[in-house]
């Protein structure tokens, strides 16, 4: 892997560091604006959410480059034959930080908080499929961290299909049926604008 050549390894941690940051932000955006509701307006809560969010993934990029930089523990670079206790015991932490918002907040959608929450399907079968991941993940990263071999695939897997379906996941998620109402209106608006300048008259002649 390009991780693994000779020289490499900065930077590729480097990349890593900024890449998995800029994912935390935009995970962490999504959950504090959603959970914000009708209590705010949209710049109170785009402030708010970036405030939060830029604090949150802060402490956690600086965390991980003291680890990374002063340390030099290999956060990023993946070897089941080394196989080191205080990496995977920081990604056990960072994944139970993780499973445990997202369960949380699923413990409030099947309690008297419900309220509380966005009254949105979409937000809760995102947060459903978020805590199996990251579960998956904390599993994976314990089980690694001991030395099992499954361990280190399921981490791999658990990667792989968050960097892969991330995106996908939120524009399914939140923004499909958003596009789908804007075609479906721009369609109309169209279809007026042709019916009054008479282009379907002969249709009725």
């Amino acid at each position: 892997a390009w991780e693994c050549t000779p020289g490499k390894e900065m930077a590729w941690n480097i990349l890593s560091l900024f890449t998995t940051s800029g994912m935390l932000f935009l995970e962490v955006s999504l959950v504090a604006f959603l959970l914000q509701g009708n209590y705010a307006s949209g710049l109170e809560a785009l402030t708010r959410t970036f405030a939060v969010s830029g604090l949150i993934v802060g402490l956690d990029l600086l965390l991980k480059a003291i680890y990374l930089f002063g340390f030099g523990v290999p956060v990023f670079i993946d070897n089941i034959e080394h196989s080191h206790q205080v990496k995977w015991g920081l990604w056990v932490v960072h994944r139970l930080v993780l499973t445990a918002v997202y369960g949380f907040i699923l413990f409030m959608y099947h309690s008297k908080w419900r309220e509380r929450l966005p009254a949105r399907p979409a937000f809760y079968k995102y947060v459903t499929i978020m805590f199996i991941l990251n579960a998956l993940a904390l599993l994976a990263c314990g089980l690694t961290g001991n030395g099992s071999n499954f361990g280190f695939w399921l981490y791999s897997v658990t990667t792989v299909c968050y960097h892969a379906f991330y995106l996908p996941l939120l524009y399914i998620t939140f923004l499909a049926d958003f596009f789908q109402e804007e075609d479906l209106n721009l369609e109309n608006v169209y279809y007026s604008e042709m019916k009054d300048a008479g282009f379907f008259d002969a249709d009725w002649e």
